[in-house]
């Protein structure tokens, strides 16, 4: 047995940890509480049923309506994809795709481009016009149907990319211009200014310098323009009857259960539908996060 003596008396204790004072307080507060249940709440409801809906494409209509809906496949039927593809998922998918990738580049280069405007010059009108972008997130899109159509009708854009994409720039404009006004007032005026005195014109300092610092602004108003145009199924309903989009798709294969009872290919076109926005959430959803304290903290 060997026997240690601290002669010089040097050995260190280990330092006390330090808790703030009340941190477990605010953390069982009523309101951490009540937020926290209301965020794993809504996180249930939004996980469940995309699981189920996967694990339902890879189910045969017996096994979806038996007695355990939830129970795991007995034999994954990859078919419901190629079942649903061949149904015309494809053609939706790309319809969608398109008007998707033109929608959200157009409404991001003018909405980013009128926010900076309107945050960073003053001239008159100016809060006119910023009002007028608000007041045009509570205008509800059926109101706006009917003579919507007669103007894409004439100018002869109707079941065209084209039209629909403009549609859907205009509809998601207020929104974009509302929170990216928000973010580039956060962003440092010093920068623009030195800019301008090294000899750059506006719109150099826009496109060169404003607007890669808001960026993560730009994701994140952009994940939500993509969810809303995705998503969208009034307008395409409409203005596009004869080159559906994927909601309209989803829709029409909805509606002829009835008489197929082919479930399973229901579910895999909806899977198909949810996985590409679920990816592009998951790729940037730091970004996302970023941007949106970034807009609020600064």
């Amino acid at each position: 047995m060997t026997l240690q003596i601290d002669v010089e008396g040097t050995r260190s204790e280990p330092a006390p940890k330090i808790t703030p004072a009340g941190s477990n307080d605010r953390a069982f507060s009523p309101v951490n509480v009540f937020s926290h249940t209301v965020l794993i709440a809504w996180s249930i409801l939004v996980v469940v049923p995309f699981v189920w809906s996967l694990i339902a494409s890879l189910k045969s209509t017996g096994e979806i309506f038996g007695d355990n809906p939830w129970a795991l496949p007995k034999e994954l039927l990859f078919s419901n994809f190629s079942k649903a593809w061949d149904k015309g998922v494809g053609d939706y998918l790309l319809n969608s795709g398109v008007v998707v990738v033109g929608g959200v580049f157009g409404t991001m280069l003018f909405g980013s481009m009128v926010a900076y405007v309107l945050a960073r010059y003053e001239f008159p009108g100016n809060r006119f016009i910023y009002y007028l972008f608000a007041a045009g997130m509570m205008f509800p899109t059926f109101l706006a149907i009917v003579p919507l159509f007669f103007v894409v009708k004439g100018f002869g854009m109707v079941s065209t990319y084209q039209g629909l994409i403009l549609v859907y720039i205009a509809y998601s404009l207020p929104f974009t211009v509302f929170f990216m006004h928000a973010f580039f007032r956060t962003l440092p005026t010093s920068i623009a200014e030195a800019a301008l005195v090294d000899g750059a014109g506006h719109a150099t300092t826009f496109f060169r310098v404003m607007l890669p610092m808001a960026k993560p602004g730009l994701i994140s108003v952009g994940i939500f323009n993509v969810l809303g145009q995705w998503n969208q199924f009034v307008l395409p309903s409409f203005l596009s009857p004869e080159k559906p989009v994927l909601s309209q798709g989803i829709a029409t294969l909805l509606g002829s259960q009835r008489y197929e009872n082919d479930w399973g290919t229901l579910f895999a076109a909806l899977t198909i539908a949810m996985v590409p926005v679920v990816v592009v959430y998951l790729i940037f959803y730091r970004q996302v996060q970023a941007g949106l304290t970034g807009a609020t903290l600064k």
